[in-house]
């Protein structure tokens, strides 16, 4: 006859996730882990800004030309070359009309900026984004206001025309790409610079290294609709509201596949980037963790601890 006492029928633990169930304890173990590998880094969120008119709140080339009082020389000149052109040529007018490298260097420390970006943007450092410009200005105007502003070391990337001092003292405009020798093939951007471009090499750099990168792209400008174009659906488009972009991207909505945000201002850009972050850095945190307590639920068939088990009482033999 059977035993009185109760059979023992154990649960398998191979089966995941519902093998074990998650411990106030447990979650803090796997909180701890998911700390500990990401350390301070969301090292697969890159954030591309554009300059002019989004991490300054003017165009640094208009401004230097208004405040130096060549607005009316550059106005004339305008109609009759690539804009890029047009910013060598007036570097030259300032330089011949006795105006320092020290002088257009104070002009740009004095440019202005909504008072909520630079905290935006140390805030997306600290939280581990990495940090880079790609901007249609130059690299004499972007460093000059990033060094004054504390935040040059914050990018690891900048993008724009080259920009230098020569022997004479005066400031040089090259061009990102040069036009006079070939044509980057893209009818969408100035001769100069084809942004979309630059954001598919930076895709195609984290792709080689088998990185996934999440990309967040910021801008104000026309030329700022082609690399939203060459952005996927994993990735945010943040075009500024009632700005040349944000009309490109309003005519036809289908043709950008990563999830468009606009924003207004400095406080407006804060908000949704901080948000953003905070959205991919809970994703990543739960998949995380899902994925720590399978590895933790699996391990523990080979502890030797008792294991968990069910009650099945018998019937009493006859």
């Amino acid at each position: 006859s059977l035993s009185s006492h109760s059979s023992t029928i154990y649960k398998s633990h191979s089966s995941c996730p519902h093998s074990i169930t998650t411990t106030h304890r447990n979650r803090k173990t796997l909180e701890n882990i998911f700390f500990q590998k990401m350390g301070s880094k969301n090292n697969n969120i890159v954030i591309v800004f554009d300059f002019d008119k989004t991490i300054i709140d003017v165009d640094s080339d208009n401004w230097v030309v208004d405040e130096l009082g060549f607005t009316d020389s550059f106005n004339q000149l305008l109609p009759t070359m690539p804009w890029n052109s047009l910013m060598d040529r007036m570097m030259k007018e300032l330089h011949d009309h006795g105006k320092t490298i020290e002088e257009i260097k104070q002009v740009l420390r004095r440019i202005p900026i909504h008072p909520r970006v630079i905290p935006a943007i140390k805030s997306a450092h600290a939280l581990g984004c990495e940090l880079r410009i790609v901007s249609d200005a130059n690299t004499f105007f972007i460093e000059t206001i990033i060094e004054h502003l504390g935040i040059s070391d914050l990018f690891s990337e900048i993008n724009t025309n080259p920009g230098f001092v020569d022997k004479q003292g005066r400031l040089r405009i090259s061009p990102y790409h040069d036009f006079t020798k070939s044509s980057h093939g893209c009818s969408r951007c100035p001769p100069n610079m084809c942004k979309g471009l630059i954001i598919e090499r930076i895709q195609a750099s984290f792709a080689k290294e088998g990185n996934k990168m999440k990309m967040i792209y910021l801008g104000d400008g026309a030329g700022d609709y082609c690399p939203s174009l060459k952005l996927k659906p994993q990735d945010y488009m943040l075009p500024r509201k009632n700005f040349p972009v944000w009309d490109l991207i309003s005519q036809n909505p289908m043709l950008v596949k990563a999830s468009v945000r606009d924003w207004t201002d400095g406080e407006a850009m804060e908000r949704i980037l901080m948000g953003i972050i905070n959205e991919e850095e809970d994703q990543e945190k739960e998949k995380m963790l899902s994925s720590e307590n399978c590895k933790l639920s699996v391990g523990i068939v080979h502890e030797p601890l008792l294991p968990l088990a069910i009650q099945v009482p018998l019937a009493k033999s006859c």
